[in-house]
């Protein structure tokens, strides 16, 4: 069967038609109550489960800081210094990083629905009636696999080029290079991690509106196509460039301004710690994380609404303009 969308035709009563960023300003002003409660509600879930799976894992990393502890205690007893190895810790880093990511997926998912819905109800595209638990359902799951597949889009080529050009042209000490220092083949393969990361990063912008067309009915398939049709269109990228580089400095810089703003909060955590537990490298890396987390919190509650919100919109104007050209084409 296929997809149903809450949506009708829109008015062509000849007015001039409102931009996205208006028409996110217009969804951010009049369901203020809506978008805010969503915000506190999925941001502070996600914070407590970030804050319990955290908790989980140092539990279950414990004999690592253990054997770091121990270590710490013999080579002070030999009165040797001690340089620990923190290979175990990105180890275990690694294998539980899909967790967050799931755990971010949910909360972002969550929140791009509500905004979508939102810039729906305000262009007049939304169904009067609230939309069943079964859609809403549906729509996450789409959501949550637009999430999946766009990550692996986007990270496995410059994953595999990194790789490939580590055992190429690494500092192996053990075995000699496979190929020839200042050669046009290492020169190639040296630089292809950096070629990777550019079409990677072509590869999120082409996919930037996917969340939103995910969260507009469609499935995680046809969201990704009408993506990159919609930003590949005439006048699309430069809206998408427009919009998505702005919010990427305004959220890099304020998870690094609330990041500092919260750094006394490390030394009281790690205090608190090991006291608590005896172990002081748990204790450590505790208080690292704890600034860190407190800063993309507060950076998701101020800038996410806002950035779920305006994507909804620039969808929302992009659809319309592709369907207003196929229906006068």
């Amino acid at each position: 069967m296929p997809t149903q969308h809450d949506r009708t035709v829109p008015l062509t009563d000849g007015s001039e038609e409102r931009g996205g960023t208006a028409t996110a300003f217009a969804v951010l002003r009049g369901h203020r109550g809506t978008l805010a409660g969503a915000t506190a509600r999925v941001v502070g879930l996600s914070g407590l489960a970030w804050l319990l799976l955290t908790a989980a894992i140092f539990a279950l990393a414990w004999p690592v800081f253990t054997r770091m502890r121990n270590q710490r205690l013999y080579y002070q007893y030999l009165e040797d210094p001690y340089l620990h190895d923190g290979s175990d810790l990105a180890l275990v880093t690694l294998w539980t990083l899909p967790l967050f990511l799931l755990l971010l997926g949910i909360g972002s998912a969550a929140l791009q629905t509500v905004c979508s819905r939102a810039v729906a109800a305000e262009t007049g595209g939304a169904s009067p009636e609230q939309p069943s638990r079964a859609v809403v359902r549906s729509r996450l799951r789409a959501l949550l696999s637009v999430y999946a597949l766009r990550g692996l889009a986007v990270w496995l080529l410059p994953l595999i080029a990194m790789v490939v050009a580590h055992r190429l042209t690494g500092d192996q000490l053990d075995t000699p290079l496979p190929l020839e220092r200042g050669t046009l083949a290492y020169e190639l393969v040296d630089a292809s991690p950096a070629a990777a990361l550019f079409v990677a990063a072509l590869l999120r912008l082409s996919l930037t509106l996917a969340p939103a067309a995910a969260a507009d009915g469609l499935g995680p398939l046809a969201a990704l196509r009408r993506s990159w049709s919609l930003t590949w269109s005439r006048a699309g990228l430069l809206r998408v460039l427009a919009l998505a580089l702005p919010l990427a400095a305004l959220t890099a810089g304020l998870i690094q301004l609330v990041t500092q703003l919260a750094l006394p909060l490390r030394p009281a955590v790690r205090t608190l710690l090991e006291d608590a537990t005896g172990n002081f490298f748990a204790a450590y890396y505790a208080g690292i994380l704890a600034p860190v987390i407190v800063g993309v919190l507060i950076a998701a509650a101020a800038v996410l609404p806002f950035a779920y919100t305006a994507f909804a919109a620039l969808h929302d104007r992009l659809r319309s303009r592709a369907d207003a050209v196929r229906a006068g084409g």
